[in-house]
This record gives structure tokens, C-alpha cells and sequence, in this order.
């Protein structure tokens, strides 16, 4: 017998806004339920578990344990850009001069996720 992962649970101030950014990271829709003020949302990944955003009182305090990771589709420079726009920050930058490691970003509410380098990054690397 094996659990399967159902989702990932993320605590939070706004659950609806978090939702909302991570539905534009992750290009899929929030749950078709969620409003304004819901104190738990969820974004419906297109594989994989769900995203739950779970509205908590205490703000975040200390650095996440676990975080998300993230493959781009388009390149890993041009996706970090992209998340910045929406409303990331930038916490530490692990890319090197060869073009290898990753970029450690944070969501609105400071929750850590890395953005790894896409399949387009790797085979420029290995050409």
C-alpha cells in the first residue's frame, strides 16, 4: 500500500489572493467555488496534486521547510522575469555564469519556491 499527495498545503494571509497569483504562475484556474474572502482556496493544477491555500492568523516567521519548485516551459531567465512582474521577489540567486543552479523566488506573502532552468536551458547547455 502506498498514500498518494493530494495536495500542498499553504499557509497564508489571503487565501484568495495567494490563489490567485499562484493561478498565474501555474497558468491553471483557481477552484470555480473560490471568491473573495474565502478562507480556503485551492488552484487546480493540470497534473499533480492541488494547491491549498489555507488562511492562518500568525504571519510567516521563519524560512519555509518545504517549498515548491519550479521547471519553466519558456526559458528559466525569462520566467523569473515574468514572476517578478506578477509580484515575486527575489530572495537568492543561485544561476551561475555557466548558465546552471536556479533562481530562489518568494510569493507575495514570502513563501519560497525556486525556479529551476527549462528543457530549452539544459539543451543549449549540452549542445
Amino acid at each position: 500500500m502506498v498514500s498518494i499527495v493530494q495536495n500542498v498545503a499553504i499557509d497564508c494571509a489571503d487565501a484568495y489572493e495567494l490563489a490567485r497569483f499562484w493561478s498565474a504562475v501555474t497558468g491553471c484556474p483557481p477552484h470555480p467555488q473560490c471568491r473573495p474572502g474565502d478562507r480556503e482556496t485551492q488552484v487546480m493544477l493540470a497534473e499533480g496534486p492541488v494547491l491549498y491555500f489555507n488562511q492562518v492568523p500568525e504571519p510567516k516567521t521563519i524560512k519555509n521547510r518545504i517549498h515548491l519548485c519550479l521547471r519553466p516551459t519558456t526559458s528559466r531567465e525569462d520566467e523569473v522575469e515574468r514572476l517578478l512582474n506578477l509580484g515575486a521577489t527575489l530572495v537568492t540567486d543561485r544561476r551561475t555564469p555557466d548558465g546552471s543552479g536556479w533562481a530562489v523566488l518568494a510569493d507575495p506573502e514570502g513563501n519560497e519556491f525556486c525556479v529551476l532552468r527549462s528543457e530549452s536551458d539544459h539543451a543549449a547547455m549540452s549542445s
